[in-house]
């Protein structure tokens, strides 16, 4: 289950954040982000080593407030060839040391995300353990899915970040969240989060789609 613990972590997520955005081909603003942490949920490691986030931050830096996705795992020794998806090494109060890193390209979380969008883990509260997070929901109307295995080639554009499976379908990860899921999806994962305006925002976080 997703242990919570409360203590400090520094740098904080957010503080990495705001210095990890700018260099993603999918961050629209001009400066220095202003991130507000606005929800998100957690999934389990089976295993109980890698901790994962969905974290949803709010950029206030531009004209208009934009919402960004950045799935996150959190890991106590760096994961070998994944150097250049590091966010960032930050010191928990309770775990130590811990290395942050853009969760796509991590096995973990791959695995485990392709398992929500089956039915075959729940989705946990961000900041509470061993809480289900009822608010994310999934669905998959194909027949089964086929985890990665070795090194995967993850793409990244304006639009977000995607892998391909063993049998072509396409994973897509909304780094900013829709309404909708894209015309064709065959599955996807919903989430929500707290809108500036202060209203319950809900979107499309990921997305799959057949070949």
């Amino acid at each position: 289950m997703s242990i919570i613990h409360k203590t400090t972590v520094k740098p904080t997520k957010l503080e990495l954040l705001t210095a990890w955005l700018p260099s993603r081909p999918w961050y629209t603003g001009t400066g220095t982000p202003e991130l507000t942490r606005a929800g998100g949920f957690r999934l389990d490691d089976p295993e109980g080593e890698v901790g994962m986030e969905f974290l949803v931050a709010v950029d206030s830096s531009g004209p208009e407030p934009l919402t960004y996705l950045t799935p996150l795992t959190y890991r106590a020794a760096p994961l070998p060839g994944a150097e250049h998806a590091l966010v960032g090494t930050m010191e928990h109060g309770v775990l130590g040391p811990r290395w942050a890193y853009d969760g796509v390209h991590d096995p973990v979380l791959r695995s485990t995300l392709l398992a929500l969008f089956e039915g075959r883990v729940q989705a946990q509260a961000q900041s509470v353990s061993d809480t289900p997070d009822h608010e994310v929901a999934h669905s998959f109307t194909g027949s089964g899915l086929t985890v990665p295995e070795g090194p995967v080639e993850v793409t990244e554009d304006r639009d977000g970040t995607g892998f391909a499976l063993p049998d072509g379908t396409v994973l897509r990860l909304h780094r900013r969240p829709r309404p909708t899921a894209p015309e064709g999806a065959v599955g996807q994962v919903t989430g929500a989060w707290d809108a500036p305006d202060g209203t319950r925002a809900r979107g499309v976080f990921a997305s799959l789609h057949t070949p």
